[in-house]
């Protein structure tokens, strides 16, 4: 009767995690119509790379109509507002990431509707792999839909762009996707977004776990929960739960501008290159980190079928390859109990 007693508590501790983090998962308001079809959407955009740099900041906007195709084959316009965003890619990519705005009176009625503001994610760069970047990144938002959630509602796009070089005009086809602002998925889950930093010991247990276990996966050290880098915050029936995003700089996405960033001037991660992974999570009950571990081996299928299913949108096969091949060595890190151990539990940071 002893020797029973560890595993009942293990169950007892299973379950009050599990009814304490059921009762955050409220029924979500309906998905905006953008981001039920997940079907490639096709649209057609015409703008200035170098005008979007010049005369954009955080608050001017340039005002461009967007064209996008019905289910019915149909082209639908829509007057919308871009300005550049973001930090190392704007830097660094010839084509700046996207902030768009569109006004209530404009999308009511469309398939935009309800959506003030999206972000649209671009490759780097006009040359043909960096579309397959693209593609692995969006793997990335696709994956943690199945892990949690509480995530970003993405879109894939075929984007047909006319670049306006002064008084000429240059074609490009582009993969991007579309993301949801911050402010919809607090929306959905009845809370509201957290712009301030919170330790993350005060966060959400299972769901900083999830999400620290997913950055791992997907061999990302280029996140900050504390200081909310790349993490976004939602505060839900008192607790802060945070929300990952921009995952370019990860292993699975390995892109010829990627780098191992450093913890500060200072410090140095352990790794050469960003396809090494590391657990950068906090210290939490073991028993939590089981569960979680459990969580992910069940999905192993669900999340493989979404990397399966992504494979059509490869322009090469073997940037496919490589990135399955990549989560399945996750796998087999969590099938191992020797290198759960001391990969990810002996990883965990103290601070």
């Amino acid at each position: 009767m002893k020797k029973a007693l560890p595993y009942l508590l293990f169950f007892i501790l299973i379950g009050n995690i599990s009814s304490q983090n059921d009762s955050l998962q409220i029924q979500s308001k309906k998905t905006p119509k953008l981001f039920v079809n997940q079907e490639p959407l096709s649209l057609r955009l015409s703008y200035s790379n170098l005008e979007i740099r010049k005369k954009t900041n955080d608050s001017t906007y340039l005002k461009i109509d967007l064209f996008y195709k019905t289910e019915n084959e149909l082209w639908e316009k829509l007057q919308i507002e871009l300005r550049k965003r973001g930090h190392y890619r704007l830097a660094q990519c010839y084509l700046p990431p996207i902030k768009i705005k569109i006004n209530k009176d404009e999308n009511k009625g469309t398939l935009f509707e309800s959506n003030k503001k999206l972000k649209l994610v671009l490759p780097c760069s006009t040359s043909k792999n960096y579309n397959d970047y693209l593609v692995k990144e969006y793997m990335g938002y696709k994956l943690y839909e199945i892990i949690s959630p509480y995530h970003f509602k993405t879109r894939f796009v075929k984007i047909d762009f006319t670049e306006i070089k002064g008084n000429k005009t240059k074609q490009r086809n582009l993969n991007g996707f579309l993301m949801e602002d911050i402010k919809r998925i607090a929306k959905r889950f009845n809370g509201k977004e957290f712009k301030r930093s919170v330790h993350p010991l005060n966060l959400n247990d299972l769901e900083s776990a999830r999400n620290s276990m997913f950055q791992f996966m997907i061999g990302n050290v280029d996140f900050s929960m504390a200081a909310l880098h790349n993490e976004k915050l939602i505060f839900v029936e008192k607790n802060f739960i945070p929300i990952p995003y921009d995952f370019d700089l990860s292993g699975l996405v390995n892109a010829s501008y990627s780098f191992v960033p450093q913890v500060n001037e200072s410090q140095q991660l352990p790794i050469s290159d960003v396809t090494e992974r590391l657990y950068r999570g906090f210290k939490r009950n073991p028993i939590l980190m089981q569960k979680v571990r459990q969580e992910y081996l069940q999905n192993k299928e669900e999340l493989l079928k979404v990397v399966n299913d992504l494979e059509p949108l490869f322009e090469d096969d073997e940037p496919f390859k490589i990135a399955r091949s990549y989560i399945m060595g996750f796998f087999r890190i969590l099938e191992s109990d020797t290198k759960f151990n001391s990969q990810i539990l002996g990883k965990m940071r103290a601070k």
